[in-house]
Parts: structure tokens; C-alpha cells; sequence
């Protein structure tokens, strides 16, 4: 493969691994899960456990990837081998790959939901439709969104052509332009009648709700998967970071503006949802139902309308462009001799054909594979936790110490020791460990 290719500015790679962080988990997720949980008191608990993961968990697999100069398979291989049990890394690294795979695949889907609706807005349908029935008229249909998901599959295959430069270059015009567009909504929303219940919800905790285990779970779940810490993605970002830059600063600005564009996400989604009286803890209904029917009843709501899902698509595809670097990177590991166009068209036919009929919600008359969200919830079940757990084991139960170290030193402004080393092994991996019991045993999609 030639010497590896490496980011060319430390903020094109805090930028790209934003990208790879910000997504649904921060569009969606987080709102309707501290709508759910009690508002702030859920963001308490968010913010303790985006503390723990990102110092430890988030920093440990850029370290490995650095270390290893390798993606996911090559990481795990790394790892194990310094217990003399290569054979055992090549196996286990395939069940967070496949992760990535598998979520890449109902992923795509639901970000050509979110193109349909940037469409929609910008030729003036959605603002003259039911918001419900305009939802149910795709959501439930085989090859509803066919075009867009073609759409998006390609684009984000092409943003990967030329590796580590052409991800640096387009997460340097998307993240910005993220951030910049739902700041502009959130200005938007602040102007609302009635927005005031919805930021006194926002920032004002129920402390009752911190007697309730299920908020300390729902808020380490997203903390965790928020982050993107999945035994896999981050890994590849690592790998292709020069020696000199310091990983736990760089897992610390990835945490602030992942945290930052989830406030963002939160600021626009929960008072819009107060203003009009509408369910603040609807999951998906708040980005496709709620937002479009607040947009029909405001002054240049349309304009407003495309700002959102323009957002959204930019945050989607940075996201996608991660799960697709993480397949891509591994297949060329194991098969040096590919070009990286081959793989990409190849994971794109295989993101298509699969998840094409995967384009309704959930299983109906057609649907042959059930639909994206039961998918979606077999892999943040069952593939994702297991392969996160694996990951924390690896690199704090089976690395050796002083390699993981050494490599979390290099670059380093302040030197981390036995607390750092010592809160990955004996808090992080535990944490990974119980979520991942807890998913398994509950039936939880985190």
C-alpha cells in the first residue's frame, strides 16, 4: 500500500472526525432523548460521560490507529499480537467492521429521507402539505427514495476517491457549514412565541430524574455512541495522524464540538417543539413531522426549511463518508493490491443493494429485509455494543500498557499516566461492558 497518507492540518482532522461524530445521534437522537429524560438533568448526566469517554475511550483508538498505522482490522491484529495472539485480533476485529458496514448500509437510508426532504422544501412541497401524511407517503414505501439514496451513496463514494485529502477538504466546507446553518435556526427559534418553556426545559434540571437509572443509561449510551466510539470508526481517522499531534487535545475538541452541535440540534428541535405545543420527545417524527410543521406556520419558513435539512445532509453524508473510510481502508489492508475506486464502487452496489429495500421504516407488504429502523436496531443492539466492548478490552485489557502509552504521549503537551491509563481499565471498559449487557439483555437501540 505505500507509505500511508496522513491528514495535512490538525483542524482537518478535529473536522473530519466532528464529521464522522456529528450526525443523527446529534440531529435526533439527542434532543428526544433529554426530551424524554428530563431535560437537564439528562444533560448533566450526557456531559460527565462525554468527559470519561472522549479523554479515554475516544483517544484510545486514535491511539491505536496511530500506532498501528492501520484501520480496524490492522488495529486489532496490533493489539492481540502484543500478547503473541495475532490469530485472535484478525478474527475479533471483523465483528466492529462489520458494524460499520451494516450501519453505513440503513445509514444511507435514512440520510435520503433527509434529502427528500431538503427537495421537498426547496420546490416548495412540504410547506403546503400534512406534515404526517407527507412523512407516510415514502416512510412506508419500497423504493420511495430510490433517486436520493443513489444519490447519496454516490456522492459520498466520490468525496473518498482520493483519501485522507478529499476528506479533510469537504469536512472543512461541510462542518462549518453545519454549525453556522442550525445557528442561524437557532437564532430563528429563539424569536418564537412560547420558545421560553422550551429553553427552561432545555437547561433546567429535574434532579428527581438523577434518582432514575434509566437517565444515567440513556445519557452513557448517547455519550458513548454520540461520539462514534465504536471500536471502529474513529480508529482509521487515528491512523492517519501525524506523530506530532496531540490526541488527547484531539479527542477533547472532538467531544466540545460534538457536544456543541448536539446543543445546537437541541436548541432548535426543543423550543420549536414547546412553541407550538408539539411532542418534544419524538424520535424521528421531530426532524420529518414536528420541524416541518413549525416551518409551514412561519414568516419564510421554506427558506428556513432548506437551511435545516441542507444542515442535516451535510452532517449525514460526513457521517456516512466515516463508515465507508472504515470498510475501504481494511479491504485495501487485507487486499493491497485493489485501487481504492474498486472497493468504493464495490461497498457502494453492496450499500445500494441491500439497503434499497430496506427504504420503508419499518417491515411492511414488500419490504424484504423489514425495513431500516428494525436494521438500524439489530446493529445498535447487538453488532455495535459487542464490537465497542471489544474495542475498550483490546486496547486496555490486551495492548500492553506502556505501548498504549508511548503512543498517547507522543505530540503530548501534558503527559498522561497511571489516572488516564487507570480510568480506561477500570472505568471506561466496564462502562462499554455494562451498556453493552444493558443493550443486550433489554433490547436497547441506543
Amino acid at each position: 500500500m505505500g507509505q500511508r497518507k496522513t491528514f495535512k492540518s490538525r483542524w482537518g482532522f478535529i473536522l473530519a472526525c466532528v464529521g464522522s461524530a456529528v450526525g443523527m445521534a446529534n440531529v435526533w437522537g439527542f434532543p428526544y432523548k433529554l426530551g424524554m429524560n428530563g431535560g437537564g438533568a439528562f444533560l448533566v448526566c450526557y456531559l460527565f460521560f462525554i468527559f470519561i469517554f472522549s479523554y479515554t475511550g475516544l483517544s484510545s483508538e486514535y491511539a491505536i490507529g496511530r500506532r498501528s498505522k492501520a484501520g480496524t482490522l490492522g488495529a486489532y491484529e496490533y493489539a492481540w499480537a502484543s500478547r503473541g495472539h495475532r490469530g485472535i485480533g484478525k478474527l475479533v476485529g471483523w465483528i466492529p467492521l462489520v458494524g460499520s458496514i451494516c450501519i453505513a448500509i440503513g445509514y444511507a437510508v435514512i440520510i435520503s429521507y433527509v434529502l427528500k426532504a431538503l427537495t421537498d422544501s426547496i420546490f416548495g412541497t412540504l410547506m403546503t402539505v400534512d406534515a404526517e401524511a407527507w412523512f407516510g407517503s415514502f416512510a412506508f414505501k419500497t423504493f420511495s427514495v430510490a433517486p436520493f439514496h443513489i444519490f447519496i451513496v454516490v456522492v459520498t463514494a466520490l468525496t473518498l476517491l482520493y483519501g485522507t485529502h478529499s476528506i479533510e477538504r469537504t469536512n472543512k466546507i461541510m462542518m462549518p457549514l453545519f454549525f453556522v446553518l442550525f445557528a442561524i435556526l437557532a437564532v430563528r427559534v429563539f424569536f418564537m412565541p412560547g420558545a421560553l418553556e422550551g429553553y427552561k426545559f432545555l437547561f433546567t434540571p429535574k434532579w428527581d430524574y438523577l434518582k432514575n437509572p434509566e437517565t444515567w443509561v440513556w445519557a452513557m449510551g448517547q455519550a458513548f455512541f454520540s461520539l462514534s466510539i465504536t471500536g471502529s470508526g474513529m480508529i482509521v481517522y487515528g491512523s492517519y495522524l501525524h506523530e506530532e499531534e496531540d490526541i488527547v487535545d484531539g479527542a477533547k475538541n472532538t467531544a466540545v464540538f460534538d457536544t456543541l452541535a448536539a446543543l445546537v440540534a437541541a436548541l432548535v428541535m426543543i423550543p420549536s417543539a414547546f412553541a407550538f405545543g408539539m411532542d418534544s420527545a419524538g424520535g424521528p417524527g421531530l426532524l420529518f413531522v414536528t420541524l416541518p410543521t413549525v416551518l409551514q406556520h412561519i414568516p419564510l419558513g421554506r427558506v428556513f426549511a432548506i437551511i435545516l435539512y441542507l444542515a442535516v445532509v451535510f452532517g449525514g453524508i460526513s457521517s456516512l463518508q466515516n463508515m465507508f473510510e472504515v470498510v475501504t481502508d481494511s479491504i485495501l489492508y487485507k487486499c493491497p493490491k485493489l485501487k481504492r475506486a474498486q472497493v468504493l464502487l464495490g461497498l457502494s452496489l453492496l450499500t445500494l443493494l441491500i439497503g434499497i429495500f430496506m427504504e420503508p421504516i419499518a417491515e411492511t407488504q414488500g419490504a424484504i429485509l423489514g425495513g431500516w429502523g428494525p436494521w438500524m436496531d439489530l446493529v445498535s443492539i447487538y453488532i455495535i455494543p459487542i464490537g465497542a466492548s471489544i474495542g475498550a478490552f483490546s486496547w486496555f485489557w490486551i495492548l500492553k500498557k506502556e505501548e498504549l502509552l508511548d503512543e498517547i504521549n507522543k505530540g503530548a503537551n501534558k503527559v498522561q499516566g497511571d489516572l488516564w491509563y487507570g480510568l480506561g481499565k477500570w472505568v471506561y471498559t466496564p462502562l462499554a461492558i455494562i451498556l453493552c449487557v444493558i443493550a443486550l439483555a433489554f433490547k436497547i437501540a441506543f
